[in-house]
């Protein structure tokens, strides 16, 4: 399990796997200036809370990972993510789609 950390005040834990696919769709969303919401629930939490973040240039992430190999990355889940991030509603995590071979 990875981190997220946010602005050094909020830390959301992820899956490595669904961490490195959300830091592809985070880095080049900020590399290209889009300021954009991101949105997960957290099932670890009392119940199954939902926490929604806003994510500029101007605020610091940290991804820290648990893991010491980068995981295999599934382009069919990043263009999934990356449409979710460009939608009104911002970057929401869903579940991973199959990853078909070209």
């Amino acid at each position: 399990m990875g981190t997220l950390t946010y602005d050094s005040k909020l830390t959301a834990t992820f899956d490595d796997r669904v961490l490195a696919h959300l830091q592809i769709v985070i880095w080049a969303k900020i590399r290209r200036g889009e300021p954009f919401s991101f949105t997960w629930t957290e099932p670890s939490r009392n119940g199954y809370g939902r926490t929604s973040i806003w994510i500029s240039p101007n605020i610091s992430l940290a991804f820290e990972y648990f893991g010491g190999k980068t995981p295999l990355i599934n382009k069919n889940w990043v263009n999934a993510l990356s449409k979710s991030a460009n939608s009104p509603g911002g970057l929401q995590l869903i579940p991973e789609p199959e990853d078909v071979a070209p």
